[in-house]
């Protein structure tokens, strides 16, 4: 065959075949290396929860019983407020934990990691 003609059908088909399988090989070869050091990924900070804001205690709450200008359902309102508050607080520890063992699992995830890098490195 010379360089002028084109190569045949079964000639290209050949020649396609060695280069996918020497392609195929390199990929295994290195396949695993880089496969086995994958840098992991930090948790969402989307998903970071927010700590609920305290009630707010009104200047009669903690007034004597009789003090002028003052009624009887601000104290009631804020206990009901501490209610909702501590209501929110065990929500929010829950989400809290759950973030933070995201978090802690990113840690070690990333050890893991440098150690693959300096593993691969040898």
């Amino acid at each position: 065959m010379t360089g002028t003609q084109p190569p045949s059908g079964r000639n290209l088909r050949s020649r396609t075949a060695r280069l996918a399988g020497a392609g195929l090989a390199a990929l295994l070869w290195a396949g695993p290396a880089f496969a086995a050091c994958q840098a992991p990924s930090p948790p969402d900070p989307q998903t970071r929860p927010v700590r609920p804001a305290l009630p707010t205690k009104g200047p009669c709450v903690e007034a004597k019983m009789g003090t002028p200008g003052c009624l009887g359902w601000e104290p009631q309102q804020y206990n009901e407020a501490v209610k909702s508050y501590n209501a929110a607080m065990a929500a929010f520890r829950t989400a809290a934990e759950a973030y933070v063992a995201g978090l802690n699992a990113y840690v070690a995830a990333s050890a893991d990691y440098a150690r693959c890098e300096v593993r691969s490195l040898q």
